[in-house]
């Protein structure tokens, strides 16, 4: 939509959000999660102060509510997310336990007196929870089924339980999803189809659409860097849920029978560990037991009322290292019905993904463009041809950061990965940099105490952000995206408008009137 380059240049240079003017430090600790809401008059942040704080956006932001959540036995606050109508505010924390807990819970806050609704447990806490509609929300809960296979639920509960459990249902089982390797569902996140015929932008779009034409695989491999590689056919690692066998085939059921009476009698050559042997039966036990996806994602009726369901998941370690995608049906968007669920038969005790993408790495942080068409993933690359053998011994990954870009209409990624921005923390320790997407732009926060802004249109880094420490997370306001918030461990938010923003800015402020004896000096002289 440029009408020529000089536009451009004027875009580039004069509508970045790279000018600091005001720096917020009511958090005592390390901030780590920003969000706006809708209208973009509030934001609020999430602190390891175990404080929620509500912002008003005005010309100078200003604190407007503090909740201390140090009395439910919260750790710290760690993310939240206004509801659509900005009535509600959904915060996300981590319970006071042992360094290896992973317990958190969700907790609901109304906007009007800035009380607390509802509160719901959430495991693992780095599900985080987001909301499915206005009163609806998605939490986690994990069971363990051996020492490195699990089962997580993804469960749908309603913000106003304190008020609704005495006449309805206020919860209702979403999905069960078997977790291999140790892995589990993290970081959910949900994104409205109905808005992909609308996008604000478009990303190499003809060329996906051709592409999409050819390829049927449900998983695409992202680990070569080189163009002439991805010519080739690639070796995609096993989806965690498998694939049911073809009829007439050795059942499930058998094959495991099978497979135990190799071992019993010393015909599994070489000798399985015990982790291997923990993989190989939950893969078999799970074969015949798991409800098949829904219908091909790329359909062109899909879009039409559905909903994504978007999260981490992995199938070969513990470090999320795939993007699941699950459709949410219409009538499964409300707790009515059955706690449990739609009946289920007894070959359909799993769901399995609808859609998979492998990112060949550490995915480190997720975000969707405000069309709801493109999803960005921060990720940390493994070794090119790495071999897991244990999946507590996840490999080493790169300091280098990648951005990489999904349409979530053709499930493909439509652009080079954006670069510029480091991370340094190892594996064990890796923790989630929240990112966001504006028109525009995207930005990012890193480990090299900056965060990053880069250009939609031609995925050039445009500015970096100093802070003092680590950027935990960047948030664009949704209705002036030349207002950009970053927060870091330097406990400080920081508030930046374009250097356009600022002339507008500075020209509406009063000048103030001369003293008189600034006045009298002039007449004398």
């Amino acid at each position: 939509a440029a009408v020529s380059w000089y536009d451009e240049f004027q875009r580039l240079y004069d509508t970045i959000p790279c000018v600091e003017v005001q720096a917020l430090k009511e958090h005592n600790d390390q901030v780590l999660h920003l969000s706006f809401s809708h209208s973009g008059c509030l934001f609020a942040s999430c602190s390891k102060d175990c404080t929620v704080k509500i912002w008003s956006n005005e010309l100078d932001i200003s604190l407007q509510h503090s909740s201390n959540m140090r009395p439910y036995n919260w750790s710290y606050t760690q993310f939240s997310q206004f509801n659509s109508d900005d009535s509600l505010l959904l915060v996300s924390g981590v319970f006071v336990g042992p360094h290896n807990s992973s317990s958190g819970e969700i907790a609901v806050i109304s906007m009007e007196n800035f009380t607390l609704l509802s509160r719901v447990r959430n495991k693992p806490y780095d599900v985080f929870g987001c909301w499915l509609n206005e009163t609806n929300l998605i939490s986690g809960n994990l069971h363990r089924i051996g020492r490195i296979t699990s089962c997580s639920v993804l469960w749908l509960n309603n913000a106003f339980q304190g008020i609704e459990s005495e006449n309805v249902n206020v919860v209702k089982r979403l999905f069960k999803i078997q977790n291999l390797n140790a892995s589990t569902i993290r970081t959910v996140m949900v994104a409205d189809c109905s808005r992909y015929d609308s996008p604000d932008l478009l990303l190499d779009y003809e060329e996906q659409l051709a592409a999409s034409s050819t390829s049927t695989c449900p998983v695409f491999d992202l680990g070569s860097d080189s163009e002439e590689e991805e010519a080739k056919p690639k070796q995609t690692p096993e989806p965690a849920v498998q694939e049911l066998p073809d009829e007439g085939g050795v059942t499930a059921e058998d094959g495991l029978q099978q497979f135990f009476d190799d071992i019993m009698e010393g015909r599994v050559r070489p000798a399985m560990t015990e982790t291997e042997l923990e993989t190989k039966v939950a893969e078999l036990f799970v074969r015949n037991r798991t409800k098949p996806p829904e219908l091909n994602l790329l359909s062109a009726d899909s879009n039409s009322k559905t909903k994504y369901l978007i999260f981490t998941t992995g199938c070969l370690t513990y470090s999320p290292h795939q993007i699941g995608i699950k459709r949410i049906l219409p009538h499964q968007m409300t707790t009515a019905g059955p706690v449990l669920g739609e009946e289920r038969r007894s070959d359909e005790f799993f769901d399995s993904l609808d859609h998979v993408i492998d990112i060949h790495g550490h995915i480190i942080g997720m975000g969707l463009s405000p069309d709801h068409r493109y999803l960005y993933v921060n990720s940390r690359a493994w070794p090119r041809d790495c071999i897991i053998s244990d999946p507590m011994q996840p490999p080493p990954i790169a300091e280098e950061i990648d951005l990489h870009v999904f349409d979530l209409k053709t499930m493909k990624e439509v652009k080079r990965a954006l670069r510029a921005h480091r991370a340094y923390t190892p594996n064990e320790e890796c923790f989630f940099i929240f990112l966001d997407v504006s028109k525009d732009f995207v930005a990012s926060g890193a480990e090299d105490r900056h965060g990053y802004i880069w250009d939609r249109h031609y995925n050039i880094c445009l500015a970096k952000l100093q802070h003092d420490n680590v950027v935990n997370s960047v948030a664009f306001s949704p209705v002036e995206q030349e207002l950009l918030l970053t927060a870091s461990d330097d406990t400080t938010i920081k508030v930046w408008r374009s250097p356009r923003a600022v002339r507008i800015q500075q020209a509406r402020k009063p000048r103030p009137r001369k003293l008189l004896f600034s006045w009298l000096m002039n007449q004398k002289s």
